[in-house]
């Protein structure tokens, strides 16, 4: 997937939530570090452009929630959660750039539970790739690709230092 395709799948993304939160003025994005959060940025600026709509934002580290920490020689690296927001009683769209497992889901999950109790959380994803572990399922795709469980799937954003956008499906 290319740069144009990446930007029309983020366009149908943003669409589909504002359609989906018409007058929800309790909706508010949540960007899981590291790949969820220049999409979420990517979408609430799209959302500001072309709905004329102001929507909070707020980035989401989980690695103390990863359930893959046990047996690790080396300890999680913290990076900063930033969520200007009291997540009680708001819509939580949480953003992230590839659905695999279901298990980074879990642990953003738990993370926004951890601050608070919002009415609803629902997922947004640029890319399903399937073979889920968990009962995990997202409300907003980008694309859907068939993939093998050892091929890998790497989201590339111009924000990250990359030349152009593109996803990248390696063996």
């Amino acid at each position: 997937m290319g740069r144009s395709a990446m930007c029309e799948a983020l366009d149908r993304i943003a669409d589909a939530i504002v359609e989906n939160h018409k007058d929800d003025a309790m909706m508010a994005l949540v960007g899981i570090r590291t790949g969820g959060i220049h999409l979420a940025r990517r979408l609430v600026s799209t959302m500001q452009e072309r709905f004329a709509r102001e929507v909070p934002i707020g980035t989401l580290d989980i690695n103390l929630y990863r359930d893959d920490l046990v047996g690790r020689a080396r300890q999680p690296v913290l990076r900063t959660t930033d969520i200007p927001f009291d997540v009680t009683d708001r819509n939580i769209v949480l953003v992230d750039d590839v659905l695999f497992t279901g298990r980074t889901i879990r642990a953003a999950m738990d993370g926004v539970m951890d601050l608070g109790r919002p009415a609803r959380i629902q997922l947004a994803i640029l890319v399903d790739r399937g073979h889920r572990e968990l009962p995990i399922a997202a409300d907003f795709v980008g694309r859907e690709l068939v993939t093998t469980e050892k091929q890998m799937v790497k989201v590339r954003l111009q924000e990250e230092g990359h030349l152009t956008d593109a996803v990248i499906i390696t063996s």
